[in-house]
């Protein structure tokens, strides 16, 4: 089993594969080739997915989160790896709700980016209600 440990003592991330062939893991890492659909029959369980972004130009992991906010999984939910400050308000309005950078970020940049823009055109999984609808009802 491969985990991937993190430094405030909460419980480690299996792999998928690990995950899948085991009954107690209750933190799981998924990559960004693998299908975030396979943990669909098992989001009731689930008290973290870490989403690896191995480049902050793969996509992939905003498909992954918006996969499993749409099933209904409503655990932590972490955006690790090459991870910008520029793709944290993208992040969050795709259901992350933690990140991990490799390299640290500057908190205020983070809450700057965040707070930018308050108002959205359109649904996401972040369940923020769009303009067009808070101005038409």
């Amino acid at each position: 089993m491969v985990e991937h440990l993190h430094s405030d003592g909460e419980e480690p991330c299996v792999t998928l594969d690990a995950f899948l062939s085991q009954s107690n893991a209750t933190a799981v890492r998924l990559e960004s080739d693998e299908d975030a659909r396979a943990l669909i029959p098992h989001l009731d369980r689930l008290a973290l997915i870490e989403v690896a972004f191995p480049k902050f130009r793969d996509g992939r992991g905003y498909s992954s989160a918006r996969i499993l906010r749409e099933a209904g999984y409503a655990g932590e939910l972490r955006a690790q790896g090459d991870v910008l400050v520029d793709q944290i308000a993208y992040l969050k309005r795709c259901g992350f709700d933690s990140f991990a950078p490799e390299k640290a970020l500057n908190p205020a940049d983070v809450e700057a980016a965040l707070a930018r823009w308050p108002e959205h055109y359109q649904g996401a999984a972040d369940g923020a209600v769009p303009i067009w609808k808070l101005r038409h009802g």
